[in-house]
């Protein structure tokens, strides 16, 4: 029986609590080392048109280190500090900004509910930051990734030079990213359980789209269930849907969504949830008229094996790059047994034949953010998998409209099959494994609607 959740359902059971952000903040000042200043801002609100914002999100470094959801904030990691080593920057709480935004946590809350030591003002942030940056060796921040942040880095610096008698300035700028990336690529006990929780929100969402997507409907209805689904449950879309019909679905990043869904269509949906920040990300590809043709059937069964064989090579002491090697591997097997490609499967890998129907890679980490953060490759090796780690496998078969170097019934027929895979230690955990793939499952439960 597939998991179902609503709203509220064991949300509130399932947040990270305040001692696990903690238990990050103490890794990463012991990595940085006690003569360091660590330095995280929140993401910037972004406007969509005229006054009309985006919806807020959180920047997800600043997420995975203090649960502080509000713009307008910079997280200053202090190892050593006498008076406190983690100072929260935030907004203070203002009668009538609240009247017009809602209510703000402002700084006692950052300290007795967020778990800060100390909390000031934002606004006190240029006179008070420089002097507790002073003396350090090093800072490690994001240099490069917001401009406004960087320039106001900047002016600190020379704030502190400034100091009577001249400030002792740091002498390194730091990569952030070398260190708190690793740290996020290893999901603890209760990340795994939200993103179980995203997962399975994700998975309801892909059952009820398949639901009700009938001939003569149109893809944004699909997309509407979709994002319905979600939202009802408490989650939010992790990325805009990919909801591709036909020959969509040969286009990679398919996002228009204004197409009709037609009989004999496949349609290809690709979709998350992101529950409190955590990402799932799944793909499946049915027939909208309820039976595959011969010619979907054959490749479907194709990318089917290829994912069930690169699932099998998600599990400790293997390389990340085994499972994408696997589904190639077998992928081109498959299509050279079908004859759409010319020769053997070694002569089609060596070559990159293949890439004419399979021009993507095979997974990605998958966490706080749809691609996650960390390494893919140490030392120019690829990264073994360890215990906690979480990938996506999405093998799949993408044969364009326009190629007529295959015989027609095969153009147009696109196909990814995309499942969310925790490593653990004696294998692999499935996540998203509610959502039929086995392509009788699907024809069974598209003929019940």
């Amino acid at each position: 029986m597939r998991p179902r959740w609503r709203p509220g359902r064991q949300y509130r059971a399932l947040n990270i609590q305040p001692d696990e952000y903690a238990r990050r903040r103490r890794q990463l000042m012991r990595m940085a080392g006690e003569d360091a200043v660590l330095l995280i801002a929140a993401a910037p609100e972004r406007v969509r048109n005229a006054d009309a914002n985006w919806p807020y999100r959180q920047d997800s470094d600043m997420h995975y280190l203090a649960g502080f959801p509000e713009p307008e904030s910079v997280l200053a990691l202090l190892p050593g500090r006498k008076h406190g080593e983690v100072v929260l920057f935030c907004r203070e709480r203002d009668p009538e900004h609240e009247r017009w935004h809602g209510e703000s946590i402002g700084t006692e809350r950052a300290v007795d509910v967020y778990g800060m030591d100390d909390a000031f003002p934002i606004d006190d942030i240029d006179d008070i930051l420089p002097g507790m940056i002073e003396g350090r060796g090093r800072v490690y921040c994001h240099f490069g990734r917001e401009p406004e942040f960087d320039a106001r880095l900047l002016g600190w610096m020379r704030r502190l030079r400034q100091l009577r008698g001249g400030g002792v300035v740091p002498k390194e700028f730091v990569a952030l990213g070398h260190l708190l990336h690793d740290l996020r690529l290893y999901k603890s006990r209760a990340e795994l359980k939200l993103m179980r929780a995203s997962a399975a929100m994700a998975a309801e969402a892909h059952l009820a789209a398949m639901q009700m997507a009938l001939p003569g409907r149109y893809e944004y209805e699909v997309e509407a269930e979709l994002l319905r689904s979600m939202r009802s449950r408490g989650a939010v879309a992790a990325f805009p849907p990919i909801v591709a019909a036909g020959a969509n679905a040969c286009v990679m990043h398919y996002t228009a969504n204004r197409a009709m869904l037609r009989e004999g269509d496949l349609l290809l949906i690709d979709a998350g949830a992101e529950l409190d920040c955590y990402a799932s990300d799944i793909s499946r590809s049915f027939p909208v008229g309820g039976r595959y043709s011969r010619e979907q059937r054959m490749l479907y069964e194709l990318v089917l094996e290829a994912q069930s064989a690169a699932i099998d090579e998600v599990r400790p002491g293997r390389p990340f790059d085994a499972a994408h090697q696997m589904a190639v591997r077998v992928i081109a097997e498959g299509l050279c047994a079908l004859g759409l490609l010319e020769g053997d499967a070694d002569e089609a890998i060596v070559s990159g034949a293949y890439k004419r129907f399979y021009p993507a890679k095979t997974g990605h980490w998958l966490g706080l953010d749809v691609h996650d953060v960390g390494d893919y490759r140490v030392a120019g090796e690829p990264r073994l998998l360890e215990p906690g780690m979480v990938v996506t496998v999405e093998p799949g078969i993408y044969i364009p409209p326009s190629d007529t170097g295959v015989a027609e019934r095969w153009r147009g027929i696109g196909i990814r099959i995309e499942d969310d895979v925790a490593v653990v230690k004696d294998g692999n955990e499935v996540l998203t494994s509610a959502v039929p793939k086995d392509a009788g499952e699907i024809e069974a439960l598209l003929a019940a609607r």
